[in-house]
C-alpha cells in the first residue's frame, strides 16, 4: 500500500514550505515521493517548488473537494497505473474542509491500495492569536482544518513571545485534544513524526465490527460488501440511524433484484443512487468521526 498524507491549512499557514522539506527528508531515505497539489488560481505558482524529476499532479481553478473530487480520483489513479513513487503527498487549497479533502482521496476502486496515514495541519500562530479579526465563514473553516487534524503544526512561532506560543499551544489543545501539537519555524517537521501517524483507517469485511472504540478523529473506513446483498429500505434504514458524525460515504453497494452493485452517495444527511451498467467491486468508504465504532450493516 501507498502511505498517504494530507498537508490541510489555511491560506499562507507555511504548508508549501513543510511540503519542501518533506520530499527533501524522504529523498533523502531513498523514498520516492508524489505530489497532488490544489491551487485556487489560474497559475501553479505553489507547484514551482516541487522538482521536476517527482511526479506531480495540478488542479487549478478549483478545489479538491466537491466538484473536483472526480478530477482529483481520476490524477490518483493516473499516478498508481502510470507513476512508480513509494509515498504521495496531496497539499489542498488553504480553502479546503478536511472532510472534503479526505472524499477526494477515497474512491472505492483504489482505497484498498492507500494507507492514509493522517491529516496534517499547519496553523499559523500569530493568524490564530487574531482570529476574531476574520470573517464568521473564514474562521469556521480556519477551526475545522484545526480541529480534524491528526497533527498540528503551530506554524511561525519565532514572530510570538514566549507566553503567545504559550497561549497558542494551550488554546489549540482546547480545540483539538487528540492532535499533537508541533511548534515550528517554517514549517519543518521531522519525517519520522508523519511517519508515526496512524489515522483512523480500517479495511473491514461488513461483518467485522471488533474494531476498538478510536478517539473522536476524522477517520475512514472500507467496508467490501462481496457475497452480501440489501434492499434498497434495509440500507437506508441502516443510513437513517447513522450518527451525524458520519460526514460522507461512497461506493458500490448490492442491491436484490438488481443485477450490479448501485453507485450509492451520502453527505451530511443527502442520499443519492445511481445505476451501474458494469459489475463494479461491492465496496464503500465511510468517512466521519469514530468510524471504528459503527455497526456496519450486515453484522452479526
Amino acid at each position: 500500500m501507498k502511505d498517504v498524507y494530507l498537508f490541510s491549512g489555511f491560506l499562507g499557514s507555511g504548508k508549501t514550505s513543510m511540503l519542501t522539506d518533506v520530499i527533501r527528508q524522504l529523498k533523502e531515505k531513498k523514498l520516492k515521493p508524489a505530489v497532488i497539489m490544489n491551487e485556487l488560481g489560474k497559475l501553479p505558482f505553489d507547484s514551482q517548488a516541487v522538482e521536476k524529476d517527482i511526479p506531480l499532479k495540478e488542479m487549478l481553478e478549483g478545489c479538491i473537494c466537491c466538484s473536483g473530487a472526480e478530477k482529483t480520483e481520476a490524477q490518483i489513479q493516473s499516478l498508481l497505473l502510470d507513476s512508480d513513487f513509494d509515498v504521495l503527498i496531496i497539499e489542498t487549497t488553504g480553502a479546503a474542509h478536511p472532510v472534503e479533502a479526505l472524499d477526494a482521496v477515497f474512491s472505492p476502486l483504489f482505497a484498498d491500495q492507500l494507507n492514509v496515514k493522517g491529516i496534517i495541519t499547519v496553523a499559523d500562530s500569530k493568524l490564530w492569536l487574531h482570529r476574531d479579526t476574520l470573517t464568521p465563514q473564514v474562521r469556521s473553516l480556519f477551526l475545522e482544518q484545526i480541529r480534524h487534524a491528526h497533527l498540528l503544526l503551530a506554524n511561525k512561532t519565532d514572530l510570538l513571545t514566549e507566553a503567545e506560543q504559550g497561549q497558542v499551544v494551550y488554546e489549540l489543545q482546547g480545540l483539538n485534544p487528540h492532535a499533537f501539537i508541533l511548534q515550528t519555524t517554517n514549517g519543518r517537521v521531522p519525517l519520522s513524526l508523519l511517519e508515526g501517524l496512524k489515522a483512523t483507517t480500517q479495511v473491514d469485511k461488513a461483518d467485522i465490527v471488533k474494531a476498538p472504540i478510536a478517539s473522536m478523529q476524522l477517520g475512514s473506513r472500507l467496508v467490501d460488501f462481496t457475497d452480501q446483498e440489501f434492499t434498497q429500505e434495509q440500507f437506508e434504514d441502516w443510513v437513517r440511524a447513522l450518527p451525524e458524525t458520519i460526514y460522507r460515504m461512497k461506493g458500490y453497494v448490492p442491491i436484490k433484484g438488481i443485477k450490479n452493485p448501485m453507485l450509492f452517495q451520502y453527505a451530511y444527511g443527502m442520499v443519492q443512487w445511481l445505476p451501474e451498467y458494469i459489475k463494479m467491486p461491492a465496496k464503500l468508504v465511510i468517512i466521519g468521526e469514530n468510524v471504528s465504532a459503527l455497526p456496519v450493516i450486515g453484522a452479526n
